[in-house]
């Protein structure tokens, strides 16, 4: 707590509810707990005294990030132009924190010991075109235009610190500040069902901005255990909450791919009879309905028998199921191989005396013979990239033509002690074998006629992948086996 820094914001005006008398009336109405443990303060906050929060607070709490745009425009046109309408046209800034205390003169010091779920739960774009607002006064132009993420004014902010304090007294224009505190911060148990209750409400206020199932899924912890287990080059480019990239990055990860293919281990280990409940995804989901095997990963996460709430950390889940566990380490391998596919598939589909680049749907990236082609739309003019690692390949080509090629590695899952674990090497076996599965599959690329969309939202395409591997794997071990 010690290391833990406060801060205090003051109102202009505020309204405490449910008040000590309101309090009375509900508990004369019913013994139950009415108000969830929860009281909050709503009122006007001047700018200036909004600069501890500037000072101090992040946006972790807050389920989207923050950047410049549309919405941040329409909030700056306000401030500048009708500042004295301003409160009433904004919903403002929705605070949540379980350690607090009231002082005197409607001032409120705060503490946030958990960053990930207290502070700012709402409201981000508020803030950061607050800040742009009030840095307009002190920092040149051509600097805010610069700014598109909320680090990036921050930043800026700690920079001007000294300019803005002698700013301070100008910025009087009022924000509505909701904050949200325990009911009695005496009681373990009211803290405790406040700390479970912030998220719940941060997803709320946040419906109207489409907050996405990953990026609530997200603030429970359910990704911690995948982020840990990936490749760090692959992990620093996944989306993990909405908003997190700015539109002119390389284009990032979206976490929903991943949670898609976390479902080719956990399908298996559920075949197992492994998994606390019956929950599984149709292969073919893993590509068309990402959205569903994102909300079937959060109802796996949620079950008591996979994951509970971490004792003194909110809403913030452990996972404790070794079964689930191992399907992540499974996870933590697939990006690479799905790279791997991508990029050794047409030379493995060539070896058996087909064309890979006959279909039209495939391009190939060779700027020599480009030059002297007389069908140039047969060539890309930038080299292609895979998904997850940008590797160069030399082939581009719709995802959905391998993607039951992906879902076939679990033909290489075997169950071991609870477990799903690799039955061999992976990469090292599809160097070895993807000349002889790519010949197989030529069968079912030649029924579909090479349509992605047909070959990835067909089960049996997938089934049958998932059978030559395990063909293949087989021969694999009779090797082994007279070796």
């Amino acid at each position: 707590m010690t290391d833990t820094p406060k801060l205090i914001i003051r109102f202009a005006l505020v309204a405490e509810q449910p008040d000590s008398r309101d309090e009375e009336r509900l508990s004369s109405v019913s013994s139950e707990n009415s108000i969830a443990g929860i009281k909050r303060y709503t009122g006007f906050v001047r700018g200036r005294d909004l600069f501890g929060l500037f000072d101090h607070v992040s946006l972790e709490a807050n389920p989207r990030a923050a950047k410049v745009g549309s919405v941040t425009t329409a909030i700056l046109e306000s401030l500048e132009t009708t500042p004295e309408l301003f409160p009433f046209k904004s919903k403002g800034i929705l605070i949540g924190t379980s350690t607090y205390e009231a002082l005197q003169r409607n001032r409120f010091e705060l503490a946030f010991k958990d960053p990930a779920s207290e502070g700012i739960l709402d409201g981000g774009h508020n803030m950061l075109a607050i800040g742009l607002h009030m840095l307009s006064a002190v920092a040149e132009e051509k600097e805010i235009a610069r700014i598109a993420l909320w680090e990036e004014m921050k930043e800026l902010w700690t920079g001007y610190r000294k300019e803005l304090e002698k700013e301070k007294e100008s910025f009087d224009f009022l924000v509505p500040v909701e904050l949200l505190v325990p009911s009695d911060i005496e009681d373990v148990r009211a803290v405790q069902q406040f700390e479970m209750s912030v998220l719940e409400i941060c997803a709320a206020r946040n419906n109207n901005a489409q907050l996405t199932q990953e990026t609530k899924s997200n603030k429970l912890g359910f990704y911690t255990e995948i982020r840990d287990r990936l490749d760090p080059k692959i992990a620093a480019r996944v989306e993990w909450k909405s908003n997190e990239w700015e539109s002119s990055e390389t284009r990032p990860i979206k976490v929903r791919d991943l949670l898609a293919l976390s479902w080719i281990p956990l399908n298996k280990a559920n075949e197992a009879d492994l998994l606390p409940l019956n929950i599984s995804v149709t292969p073919q989901n893993i590509y068309r309905n990402k959205g569903e095997c994102s909300k079937q990963f959060d109802k796996l996460m949620r079950d008591p028998g996979v994951s509970a709430p971490i004792a003194g950390e909110g809403p913030t889940h452990d996972l404790h199921n070794d079964t689930v566990k191992s399907c992540f380490d499974i996870l933590a391998d697939l990006p690479t191989l799905y790279d791997q596919i991508y990029e050794d598939f047409p030379e493995a589909y060539n070896s058996n005396n087909y064309r890979f680049g006959s279909s039209a749907i495939v391009k190939m990236y060779d700027p020599v013979k480009r030059e002297t082609a007389k069908d140039k739309a047969a060539y890309v003019a930038t080299q292609p990239m895979t998904h997850y690692l940008n590797r160069p390949v030399y082939y581009r080509y719709p995802d959905g033509l391998i993607m039951p090629l992906v879902y076939g590695l679990k033909g290489l899952m075997e169950i071991e002690d609870g477990r799903v674990v690799w039955a061999t090497e992976p990469k090292a076996f599809l160097k070895k074998y993807l000349r002889d599965i790519a010949g197989a599959y030529r069968l079912v690329l030649d029924m579909a006629r090479f349509d992605p969309q047909k070959l990835a939202k067909n089960q049996a395409s997938h089934e049958f992948a998932v059978g030559e591997f395990e063909k293949a794997l087989l021969k694999h071990r009779a090797k082994k086996a007279v070796a």
